[in-house]
């Protein structure tokens, strides 16, 4: 196998999206979506975050306003979260729609893009909620003997 110099191995990583090479643009996706923001943003515009009045826990996606997402995602600062949404517009994972009220309103929902990394983060929030005690309990023992 002949040796590449950096820009082949560029052009490869590009050509293939090997996210194992350094130089492959999908690790920038790959860090984007594992944030904790972007999973909870997901599932909240999925129908995974708290029910509205008249509507079941895990209803379909759903259009959401700025301050309801604030609201389902307690602890996320207003930067953060206006910094989440504008990134996750730009890869084509949610749609923002102003409709021009007084005051403006601004609504957010799923592309089909994102609704089906929807699909996926809804499994990665729930594995995580399922399986926290157990995770609480091995951190115990872990500290435990390493002090």
């Amino acid at each position: 196998m002949a040796t590449m110099n950096a820009a082949e191995r560029r052009a490869q990583a590009k050509a293939e999206y090997n996210a194992f090479l350094a130089e492959c643009p999908s690790r920038q996706l790959l860090d984007r979506i594992s944030d904790k923001w972007v999973v909870l943003i997901l599932c909240a515009l999925g129908g995974d975050g708290p029910a509205r009045p008249g509507e079941s826990e895990a209803d379909a996606p759903k259009a959401m306003r700025y301050s309801e997402i604030s609201r389902v995602l307690a602890g996320a600062s207003q930067k953060m979260l206006t910094q989440t949404l504008r990134s996750l517009e730009r890869d084509g994972l949610l749609t923002r729609t102003v409709t021009p009220t007084v005051p403006v309103t601004v609504a957010y929902e799923l592309t089909d893009l994102g609704l089906s990394l929807h699909h996926m983060t809804r499994g990665i929030r729930s594995w995580a909620q399922t399986h926290m005690d157990r995770v609480l309990t091995h951190r115990e023992e872990y500290d435990s003997r390493a002090s």
